[in-house]
C-alpha cells in the first residue's frame, strides 16, 4: 500500500503541473478569447469528461506507441511506465481545470483590466495584478479538483502504463489487485483513505467558493463574485 500510495502521489505531482500548464493558458483563451472555432475546442477539452477511460488510454496507446510512425521517429517509449500514468491522468483533470478557472476569469470585470491599461500596464502586467489574483479562489478550486482526478484515474491508466506492482500499479490499480486476490482488508484500509482525500478535495472547494461570496459580496445585495469554481451551487 505504502508503494502504491508514493507512486500515486508522484503521478499525480506530474499530472498536476501538466494540467496546470496547460489548462490555465486554455482558461484564459476560452474566457477572453474571440475566435472562430471556440465552441469546438472547448469540446474537445471537455470531452474526456465523457469518454470511458478506456477510449482516453486507446487514443493515448495510438498516440505514443509503435503504431505511430511519429512516435517511433521520435524513440519515445512511454507506454506501461510511470510518466504514461501521469500523462493519462493529466488527461482525464484538464477539464477540470479549465472548467473552474475558465469560470473564475470569465466573472472579473473586464473594466478593471481595461483601467490598468489605460493607466500603463501591459498584458503580462494585468494578468498578473488583476485577472488571476481576482479569480484565485476559482483556479485554487480547479486545481484541488484536477488533482484529486488525477489521483483516482485508473482505466486509462490502466490502458497505458498496465498493472506492475512497484513500477505502474497507482493506489486505484492496487485497490482492484486486492478486490481481486481476496485482500480485502488491505482494500478497505486503501478505499478509506482514498474516500477521506477525495471528501477533502471537495470540502476544500466548497470553502473556497463560500469564502469567495462572502469576500466578495456588495454590503447591500448578493452579486457572484470573481473566482467561483464553475461548480454547481448545489454540489
Amino acid at each position: 500500500m505504502t508503494e502504491a500510495l508514493l507512486l500515486s502521489l508522484r503521478v499525480t505531482a506530474v499530472a498536476l503541473a501538466l494540467a496546470v500548464a496547460a489548462g490555465l493558458p486554455l482558461a484564459l483563451l476560452l474566457a477572453r478569447g474571440r475566435f472562430r472555432g471556440k465552441s469546438l475546442l472547448e469540446t474537445l477539452i471537455l470531452l474526456p469528461l465523457v469518454l470511458p477511460p478506456s477510449v482516453i488510454g486507446f487514443y493515448l496507446l495510438v498516440a505514443f506507441g509503435r503504431s505511430n510512425p511519429l512516435a517511433r521517429q521520435a524513440g519515445l517509449h512511454l507506454l506501461f511506465t510511470w510518466p504514461a500514468a501521469a500523462l493519462a491522468s493529466a488527461v482525464v483533470a484538464l477539464p477540470l481545470m479549465v472548467q473552474a478557472s475558465r469560470a473564475a476569469i470569465a466573472q472579473v470585470d473586464p473594466a478593471l483590466e481595461r483601467a490598468a491599461r489605460m493607466l500603463g500596464s501591459g498584458e503580462a502586467e494585468v494578468l498578473r495584478r488583476i485577472t488571476l489574483p481576482l479569480a484565485r479562489r476559482g483556479i485554487l478550486a480547479g486545481v484541488v479538483l484536477a488533482a484529486a482526478r488525477a489521483f483516482g484515474e485508473f482505466g486509462a491508466t490502466l490502458m497505458v502504463a498496465g498493472n506492475i506492482p512497484g513500477r505502474t500499479q497507482t493506489l486505484p490499480l492496487a485497490i482492484y489487485d486486492a478486490v481481486q486476490t481476496g485482500n480485502l482488508a488491505a482494500a478497505n484500509g486503501m478505499v478509506l483513505l482514498m474516500t477521506a482525500l477525495s471528501f477533502a478535495s471537495l470540502w476544500v472547494v466548497r470553502r473556497f467558493e463560500t469564502r469567495a461570496a462572502f469576500a466578495d459580496r456588495p454590503a447591500g445585495g448578493a452579486t457572484p463574485s470573481p473566482g467561483g469554481s464553475g461548480l454547481p451551487a448545489g454540489a
